[in-house]
């Protein structure tokens, strides 16, 4: 395995293009594609390009350390050893994802990816500042998966997650919603109603989610986006506005722990007032939430 994101750009392109289709002519109440937005997430996803690029070389050399170090080798000869990845890679992304709701300082890179409609587009909406992502991923190295095994598998879940963004995919079968992250439960987590914030943060698998108690079902009809909204489609302001936001409370803070709270206390956090640790409450008095056009409209409910 080994970084596959490039080679799988035209695959992107074109299920892209095939989705602005339906959208066009399904004579639809949904926004589906808007010009400027779609605008935007691609020119954000071509950024993470760029950033990934680069982030990489530092990565890569951090993982070879790392597995340099371990005593431990888990063998590409065998397959029960991809069968092993894919889960820890999984486990790995579902603490990143969670913490990136609920730690102000990670929702200030994730946030980017929520600040949209919801289609493919919004799929390459991905952060500029990838820094936090390396913590998670570490532990593999240590435990014996070689670096080329890390990324590969990084981007066999990224590929898959693209798919999940999507309206046009209802209810899949019940044994795969009950093991699978799916277009429906993907479209719970890019909810802004109560019931749907901060669920469902699986990448390919959904158990842990099950597991660890944040796991919701699709029922009412998704509203996309954050709870409160900024209209801006300038890709600066969308990469790096909320960590101008956290800058701009710090120098306002009282004191030290005023400052540790508004980095790394849940994305509402304010003095006397303990953040829900929630990814879209974002809401809060100092600091709006940089945020992007979210008030696409959601796909009819999906049957049981």
């Amino acid at each position: 395995m080994h970084d596959l994101i490039l080679p799988a750009i035209p695959f992107f392109v074109f299920f892209l293009v095939l989705e602005w289709l339906t959208f066009r002519h399904a004579g639809e109440h949904v926004i589906g594609y808007e010009r400027r937005d779609t605008r935007t997430s691609l020119s954000m996803g071509a950024g993470s390009v760029v950033v990934g690029v680069a982030w990489g070389f530092a990565v890569l050399a951090i993982y070879a350390a790392l597995y340099s170090a371990t005593p431990l080798r888990m063998s590409a000869g065998h397959w029960w050893t991809y069968a092993l990845l894919v889960v820890a890679d999984d486990l790995a992304f579902y603490w990143y994802h969670r913490i990136s709701h609920e730690v102000r300082v990670f929702w200030a890179s994730h946030v980017v990816h929520h600040s949209s409609h919801f289609n493919l587009s919004t799929a390459l909406r991905q952060p500029w500042v990838p820094l936090t992502t390396l913590p998670f991923w570490a532990p593999l190295a240590l435990l014996g998966f070689a670096p080329w095994m890390i990324f590969g598998m990084q981007s066999v879940s990224l590929i898959y997650q693209f798919a999940l963004h999507t309206e046009r995919i209802g209810r899949l079968p019940r044994p795969v919603e009950l093991t699978f992250n799916t277009p429906s439960h993907h479209r719970v987590h890019h909810g802004s109603q109560e019931r749907y914030l901060d669920k469902n943060y699986g990448g390919i698998l959904i158990v842990w989610d099950r597991l660890f108690g944040t796991f919701a079902g699709e029922r009412e009809r998704v509203v996309y986006g954050l709870t409160t909204n900024i209209d801006t489609f300038n890709p600066i302001r969308v990469a790096f506005g909320e960590y101008t936001a956290i800058w701009r409370d710090v120098r306002r803070a009282p004191d030290w722990h005023a400052r540790l709270g508004y980095v790394f206390g849940g994305p509402g956090w304010t003095p006397g007032r303990h953040g829900r640790g929630l990814a879209h409450d974002v809401a809060h008095e100092l600091a709006p939430p940089v945020a992007e056009l979210a008030r696409a409209h959601a796909p009819a409910r999906v049957p049981e």
